[in-house]
């Protein structure tokens, strides 16, 4: 980990500071607990101190503007470098932020504030500050990326103010992370032997925080509310399973609950699959991947095939499409990682967050709504189709023909049309089950393809109506809730009629207790990043079909995400 130094640090006893023993109550995201001393984010000097500085006479001005280019073109080579040596979900959340920090759009609004006069580093601050505006304004996954904006603001203040970069302090002994919140450029870089757990005041199940800490296997809490007055070095005990972080614990208390998790962590860790129930009823357990790199990284674990493949990391970043060729051999790596094994590939899930450059993406009053997923096909000719030529070619040459799924499909004929193209190649081809009306049709998709998988993250968002990045709305959009899980058991049972496989890929797969809910309902396969593999198929072996059977049903029967959650862990433990 290179982590900078803060440049100012928090105090360590802040008013309003809660009492010793204090439960403050959050969404869970990884299980696990941890205990330890806080630390925090540094922070740049007040932004507002940059309204002192005077402004520019004109002579001065075009040098101005060639500092704040240079020192933003530092800041996005830095991301690219960073995202160039990182795996997974990690690599693809800093090649998104590098590229939103070379957006035209932002830096043009920056530089006609320093043509006018205005210093750079104050220019930075109102340029951001528009589109944190506008972003907010848009809502869904548009502001998402409020975060990453203001992460590149800090970081091009801090350049071309000669300070050290902001961001997460390395600590001398494992300790655990608060936050308002975290952009990807922390939580990509966390050593997790010396930040052992995290919690965040924002955010919510599917952030890019929660992603990331399950792929470093992180006890995380989000949504946390009264957070922010714990301060640095205050010890806290964070429990990834019960959504708690508690201030000052009985230190002796505490020391058990980690002994007790880390005890159950390593019975876990023996486990080796196949994934199947104590009385071997069989569950996949798969991982899911970005790239070779961590398709490898996954073949270290039991898991039994890919079950997610997200294909967007060849495409961001980019100011062309990637060549059938060069697609190929991205594809290809992971199919010969898992030679022999299931894997299955979801096309290109761009628009909204994830914009492409070469791709001609019309502005949109709510683009979560809008052209994003197999959408962008229709004004893209070509695209789709070389995609899927790609990974045909990626097939012959590896020996390993995968499964092709498309994302954001939302109708039996949009089923029917991708369902064709994919056949055409040889391929089997199946659809993500995201948006509620797939789920409330699933019987007519599967008259078209092969297989289903269900994406929890955008299930959830759709069906709640509610934006997966909002803290406030952090408890509507857990998969937990009894109406996301019911349109879960539609699509599963639409499977069962047909003989078909129905699994599931979002990040309700990464919770053992949700996995073995799902497993009775009659889910097929489950893909989790790969670090939470083990823990979901250790879980799976130490319970019965039947008792995943009352669990499902009893979740069913529940009126809230709390209360299900409560249900399901009454029932399996």
């Amino acid at each position: 980990m290179t982590a900078s130094t803060p440049l100012t640090s928090l105090p360590s006893d802040r008013g309003g500071a809660p009492a010793a023993g204090t439960v403050l109550q959050g969404v869970p995201v990884v299980a696990g607990v941890q205990y330890g001393p806080v630390i925090r984010p540094g922070r740049l000097p007040a932004l507002d101190d940059l309204a002192a500085a005077p402004e520019l006479d004109e002579q001065d001005r075009p040098a101005e503007a060639a500092r704040f280019t240079t020192a933003a073109n530092v800041v996005a080579t830095r991301l690219r470098d960073r995202a160039a040596h990182a795996t997974g979900a990690a690599s693809e959340v800093l090649a998104a932020t590098a590229t939103l920090a070379q957006d035209r759009a932002w830096l043009q609004a920056a530089e006609k504030l320093i043509n006018a006069g205005t210093p750079a580093a104050r220019a930075v601050v109102a340029a951001v500050d528009q589109f944190v505006d506008l972003f907010t304004q848009l809502g869904g996954l548009m502001a998402e990326r409020v975060t990453d904006l203001r992460d590149i603001r800090d970081r091009v203040i801090a350049e071309l103010s000669g300070l050290p970069e902001p961001g997460v302090p390395q600590p001398d002994v494992p300790s655990v992370l608060l936050a308002e919140d975290l952009a990807p450029a922390d939580t990509a870089g966390l050593d997790p032997s010396l930040v052992i757990a995290l919690a965040t005041t924002l955010g919510g199940p599917t952030s890019h925080t929660a992603i990331i800490a399950r792929q470093l296997g992180l006890p995380c809490v989000v949504a946390v509310a009264g957070l922010d007055t714990v301060g640095a070095a205050t010890m806290v005990l964070v429990d990834g399973t019960r959504g708690t972080v508690t201030v000052s614990p009985d230190p002796v208390v505490a020391s058990e609950a980690v002994a007790d998790a880390k005890h159950a962590a390593e019975l876990a860790a023996g486990w080796t699959g196949p994934g199947a129930t104590a009385d071997g009823h069989a569950v996949a357990v798969l991982a899911n991947v970005q790239d070779g790199a961590a398709a490898r990284s996954a073949r270290e674990t039991p898991a039994e095939g890919i079950g997610l493949f997200r294909t967007e990391l060849c495409f961001l970043n980019r100011d062309t499409e990637p060549s059938i060729d060069e697609q190929a051999q991205i594809y290809g790596e992971v199919l010969e990682a898992f030679s022999g094994h299931k894997v299955v590939i979801r096309t290109l899930d761009a628009g909204s967050d994830k914009p492409l450059k070469f791709a001609g993406h019309p502005q949109e009053a709510n683009p979560a709504l809008g052209v994003r997923g197999i959408r962008i096909a229709e004004g893209n000719p070509g695209l789709l189709e070389r995609q899927l030529d790609a990974i045909a070619a990626a097939a012959d040459n590896t020996g390993n023909a995968p499964w092709v799924m498309a994302p954001m499909i939302a109708t039996a004929d949009e089923a029917k049309r991708f369902a064709a193209q994919v056949r055409l190649r040889g391929l089997t081809p199946g659809v993500m089950i995201e948006v509620p009306s797939a789920a409330l049709l699933a019987d007519r998709i599967l008259e078209h393809v092969d297989f289903l998988s269900i994406g929890t993250n955008d299930l959830a968002q759709y069906t709640m109506a509610a934006d997966r990045m909002s803290a406030d709305l952090a408890t509507l959009t857990d998969p937990w809730q009894p109406a996301v899980l019911a349109l879960v058991a539609m699509t599963v049972r639409a499977g069962a009629a047909v003989g078909k496989p129905v699994g599931v890929c979002g990040e309700a797969a990464a919770d053992p207790l949700l996995a073995c809910v799902l497993a009775g309902l009659g889910v097929t396969s489950l893909s989790a990043a790969a670090a939470a593999v083990t823990g979901v198929g250790a879980k799976l072996s130490q319970v019965t079909l039947q008792q995943c059977h009352e669990a499902a049903d009893a979740v069913l029967g529940t009126a809230s995400a709390a209360d299900a959650r409560a249900a399901a862990m009454a029932a399996l433990t």
